[in-house]
């Protein structure tokens, strides 16, 4: 059984993204699992630092926007919403070109609070950065 509604759609979630940094980054949602969602990133010259290596904000920004998804995909959106509280990311290893791909699984659902685990892979499944997102389950008023 998913984590997710069953109106979350690679389509939908690609659809959100528009007019936005996500879309900006050149981020794709590309796959929805029973407890994972993955997205890939380009690494070009929207994400590139100026030695010409993956910025490792733009990491952070396909992390966060996986974890920030993946819990709004979670919540009943009519009573609630989700922010961030922190994000964290190790940068392991360098890539100047090619595609990433980011994949959130979660560490805790609970009523107030996610934590998710965001893994961003090269196109040899190598780890480029781990990274850990906490969000806040905020009821709207």
């Amino acid at each position: 059984m998913s984590l997710f509604s069953p109106n979350v759609t690679l389509e939908a979630l690609n659809k959100m993204s528009t007019n936005t940094m996500v879309e900006h980054l050149g981020i794709m949602f590309t796959e929805i699992g029973d407890d994972y969602i993955s997205a890939t990133m380009p690494v070009d010259h929207r994400t590139h630092q100026p030695y010409g290596l993956l910025h490792g904000g733009a990491s952070v920004a396909l992390a966060e926007t996986l974890g920030s998804v993946a819990a709004h995909c979670c919540i009943d959106t009519a009573i609630q919403y989700c922010v961030g509280l922190d994000i964290n990311a190790n940068h392991v290893k360098g890539i100047k070109e090619g595609i990433v791909t980011g994949t959130t699984k979660p560490i805790h659902i609970g009523k107030k609070t996610h934590v998710w685990e965001i893994r961003i892979t090269n196109e040899k499944k190598e780890l480029i950065c781990i990274s850990r997102i906490t969000m806040a389950v905020i009821d709207k008023r």
